[in-house]
């Protein structure tokens, strides 16, 4: 879509070139409040047609972590300053510039580690001609996807002996990952222009 395709590039470009001062603020507080490593987070992920590509997002994490792709709310290797701009999507403002160069775009799913999107079989795979999104249905209605797993956990624990890293894998992998798949088709559909505005609209105000 010829469209979304020209809005994605103007709209991003306007956003750095406002944000750029938010944009260095935070980054020196990552550099002072976690001098441990990178300011930037970069991670291989699965594009538009499977094609794999470098995202971009502040840092939220201690280094060296080990831990899982799947992120649970309260967990140690997320630093105090990492969960604030989780909270607040602070951290993907950097995608905005993998939505410049094409990697992704503003509306779509979200972009997933090598193992997930890339996986996917049949129907399904048809999500692979979108971009990947900054934000999207599925993006929304789990945009407190950490807290979910997390009261999961909670309430699952010590469940047929699994740990709680697998317990958060098994509920994102059976229950949370595939509705995504089932709202990314839909999205799919029906997307236009009027669609993404008002997702990114749902997005910026936190509107249900």
């Amino acid at each position: 879509m010829i469209v979304k395709y020209i809005f994605d590039r103007i709209v991003s470009l306007i956003g750095l070139l406002v944000l750029w001062p938010l944009l260095l603020v935070v980054a020196l507080l990552i550099r002072y409040k976690m001098p441990d490593g990178p300011v930037l987070f970069k991670q291989q992920r699965v594009g538009r047609h499977g094609r794999l590509f470098t995202l971009y997002k502040f840092r939220t994490m201690t280094v060296n972590h080990g831990g899982s792709s799947v992120s649970v709310a309260g967990e140690s290797r997320i630093t105090p300053l990492g969960c604030t701009l989780r909270r607040y999507n602070i951290d993907e403002l950097p995608e905005l510039w993998n939505v410049l160069r094409g990697d992704m775009s503003f509306v779509g799913p979200r972009p997933d580690v090598p193992g997930y999107a890339d996986q996917l079989q049949g129907k399904d795979r048809d999500i692979l001609r979108l971009r990947p999104g900054i934000t999207g249905p599925a993006s929304l209605k789990y945009r407190n996807e950490e807290y979910l797993i997390s009261d999961y956990i909670r309430t699952h624990r010590g469940h047929n002996g699994m740990t709680d890293e697998e317990l958060a894998v098994w509920y994102n992998d059976n229950v949370i990952y595939p509705d995504k798949v089932y709202l990314n088709r839909d999205y799919l559909l029906h997307q236009s222009l009027m669609v993404d505005l008002h997702l990114i609209f749902r997005t910026i105000f936190y509107v249900d």
